[in-house]
C-alpha cells in the first residue's frame, strides 16, 4: 500500500517544482525530502523525476502519481474538515495571506480578534498579492487569502474555490492641497486627463485601471504602498487615486476629492472547497467580516 506521507511529498515536488520548494512547503530537509521520493519509487516500481539541467522533473510515471495524489490528499482534506466540523474545536495552524491595503486595514483586528477568542488556534499571516495567493489557495499553500478585484470585472475563480465578499471599497482623488481643483466637491477623469499621476507599479489593480481609463495618463512616479503615493502627492509631484481601505489619518497636506466616475473594488476572501467545514476557517472570515468599516 502506498504511503500517504510520501504521495504528499511527490505532491510537494509537484506543486512547487523543486525538492528545495517542497522541503520549504512542508518544513523539513531536502535530503528528507529526497529519502521519502527514493523509497516512493520503490514501493512504486517506477522512476517519478528525472534531472532537469540543475533541476528535476516529473516523469510520466511521476505526473500520473502527482494527479492520484493530489485527488486522494484533496479527499483527505475534505474528511479532516468534516471531523474537525463534527468535533468543533477551533484549533490547529492555519495560514492567511492579504494584498497590502487589506493586510493594513482588515488584518490587524481581525487577528486580535481571533487570538482572544481563540488561543488554541494559530494564525500566520503574510502580504500577498493576488496574482501570487489564489495560485498558492488552490495549491494548498495557503489556507485562506483576502484578494481584490473590480466590481465591474469580476475575477474568474479556478475551480475547487470558494469565496466570500468582505466589502465593496471606493476610491478617491488625492491632490496637493494647494491644488487647482482641490476645492472641488467631486471630479471626474474628464477633469484630469493632463494631470501628472503617482499610482501602483504595472500588473496591479490601481495601475491597470488607470491605463485602461485614462489613457493618455503621464505616469511620473510609481509606488507599491499608498502611504508613499500619499508623501509624493503632499510633495507636489502629482495625484494619486487612493482607496479608503487601509487609508490612515494623514497630517500631510493632501486632499481626498470624490470621483464622481471611480472604480469600485471588491474585496474577498478565498478558500479551497476541501476545507470549507474546518471551524477555523469558518471563525476567520466571521473575524474579517467583522473587522470591515462600517
Amino acid at each position: 500500500m502506498l504511503n500517504l506521507e510520501r504521495l504528499r511529498v511527490l505532491h510537494a515536488v509537484a506543486t512547487t517544482g523543486s525538492v528545495v520548494g517542497a522541503a520549504r512547503l512542508l518544513h523539513v530537509t531536502t535530503s528528507a525530502v529526497s529519502q521519502q521520493m527514493a523509497r516512493l519509487e520503490q514501493e512504486t516500481g517506477a522512476h517519478l523525476v528525472e534531472r532537469q539541467g540543475r533541476g528535476i522533473r516529473l516523469t510520466e510515471a511521476g505526473t500520473l502519481l502527482a494527479d492520484q495524489a493530489a485527488e486522494l490528499l484533496a479527499q483527505v482534506e475534505r474528511v479532516m474538515a468534516t471531523m474537525a466540523q463534527h468535533h468543533g474545536e477551533v484549533t490547529g495552524d492555519l495560514t492567511l495571506a492579504a494584498f497590502p491595503t487589506a493586510a493594513r486595514g482588515l488584518l490587524p483586528p481581525a487577528l486580535r480578534a481571533l487570538r482572544s477568542r481563540y488561543p488554541d488556534l494559530t494564525v500566520s499571516m503574510r502580504e500577498q498579492e493576488p496574482s501570487e495567493a489564489i495560485p498558492a489557495v488552490r495549491r494548498g499553500l495557503l489556507d485562506l487569502a483576502v484578494v481584490e478585484d473590480w466590481i465591474d470585472d469580476p475575477l474568474a475563480l479556478p475551480q475547487g474555490l470558494e469565496h466570500r465578499t468582505l466589502l465593496d471599497d471606493t476610491y478617491d482623488i488625492a491632490l496637493p492641497q494647494d491644488h487647482r481643483l482641490a476645492g472641488r466637491s467631486t471630479l471626474s477623469l474628464a477633469d484630469l486627463g493632463d494631470e501628472d499621476w503617482i499610482t501602483s507599479s504595472n500588473g496591479q489593480l490601481c495601475h491597470e485601471w488607470l491605463v485602461r481609463s485614462l489613457k493618455q495618463a503621464r505616469i511620473t512616479h510609481t509606488a507599491a504602498e499608498h502611504p508613499t503615493q500619499i508623501a509624493l502627492v503632499a510633495a507636489g509631484l502629482g495625484i494619486a487615486i487612493i482607496p479608503h481601505l487601509g487609508r490612515e489619518p494623514t497630517a500631510a497636506p493632501v486632499r481626498f476629492v470624490p470621483l464622481a466616475d471611480a472604480p469600485r473594488r471588491r474585496v474577498f476572501a478565498i478558500w479551497r472547497s476541501t476545507s470549507a467545514a474546518r471551524p477555523s476557517v469558518g471563525v476567520v472570515i466571521d473575524a474579517l467580516i467583522e473587522a470591515c468599516p462600517a
